[in-house]
């Protein structure tokens, strides 16, 4: 019995020098904190839905549709020349039985030839359509990222999240949504792109 109570005695006594030391450093950490720099406390943050500026924004609509146009251009002159080999092969087999060995033979390597060069061609169709998307991806990010580096300063943002189901933020205010603000800024800064291209291109032709 006297033994639990010594055992007690210490457990409290333990107790109450932590809690002690704990009073004293959690005073510290407070009065450093309120002592500190408070630049921190004061960031301003602000956030765009990515999917919405992606849907709304022109500039990828009208690239978009080319690249897809493109793709159909692409598409189709490949279903040509696929439909045209095909054509050749059915019309070996037909006349094979007619051939010699050396024909057959000859019309097999040709054959053989326009099956690997069509392969070709169409691993090349592929490279060049992941570039063009490559490409189409790199200047969409540069010109969001352009524009928003010029819209921080002008708001006085130091940061400007990406809101979208696969990025790190779950839930932002109404309040720092500059979506619609974006986008709008976004649009109009290309109309301006677009009068100025097509501005050059009308003095070109005047030119010539």
């Amino acid at each position: 019995m006297k033994n639990l109570s010594l055992i007690l005695n210490i457990v409290l006594l333990v107790a109450v020098a932590f809690l002690y030391v704990l009073h004293f450093s959690s005073e510290k950490v407070e009065s450093k904190s309120s002592s500190s720099d408070t630049s921190a406390f004061d960031l301003k943050v602000a956030y765009i839905n990515s999917d919405s500026v992606l849907k709304h924004y022109d500039y990828l609509k009208v690239n978009r549709d080319q690249l897809e146009a493109k793709t159909k251009k692409m598409d189709q002159d490949l279903r040509n020349r696929t439909t045209g080999l095909q054509n050749e092969i059915s019309a070996y087999q037909r006349n094979v039985s007619a051939m010699t060995l050396g024909q057959a033979r000859a019309a097999e390597e040709d054959l053989g030839k326009k099956q690997q060069n069509l392969q070709l061609y169409q691993q090349s169709l592929q490279q060049q359509l992941l570039q063009e998307e490559a490409r189409l991806n790199k200047e969409l990010y540069d010109r969001i990222t352009r524009y928003l580096k010029g819209y921080g300063q002008e708001k006085g943002l130091q940061v400007v999240l990406k809101f979208d189901p696969s990025s790190d933020v779950l839930y932002g205010g109404e309040g720092l949504d500059i979506t619609s603000d974006v986008i709008k800024g976004l649009n109009d800064a290309y109309k301006v792109e677009k009068k100025g291209t097509g501005a050059k291109s009308d003095s070109t032709a005047k030119a010539k």
